[in-house]
């Protein structure tokens, strides 16, 4: 199997965990983190800065389509962060454990 974690930020928590939520439900994820993250960037060539919720997805590198296509019908942005990030090496145990929840 191989494991990564999926990436995505959201303006507000209920959003979030909305996500998290129905991911965990359809077994499209083992385990997500959310954490409150301070953003800046540009948009529409303005500064910007605000407090988003970070959410570090862990699966199957096989579920990553399924998990953009929801998370694309469920997020409020125009263009959401969705990226994900090959994980190298883990414990035999949590790989057992993603293997199993997903």
């Amino acid at each position: 199997m191989k494991a990564i974690i999926v990436q995505t930020t959201t303006n507000n928590i209920k959003e979030a965990k909305k996500i998290a939520k129905i991911l965990l439900e359809k077994n499209l994820a083992a385990c997500i983190h959310i954490s409150a993250v301070d953003s800046l960037y540009t948009w529409n060539s303005e500064f910007c800065e605000e407090v988003e919720y970070l959410l570090n997805i862990k699966t199957k590198k096989e579920n990553f389509k399924k998990i953009k296509s929801k998370i694309k019908e469920l997020h409020s942005y125009d263009v959401p962060e969705i990226v994900s990030f090959k994980i190298d090496d883990l414990s035999k145990d949590y790989e057992k454990f993603i293997e199993e929840n997903c």
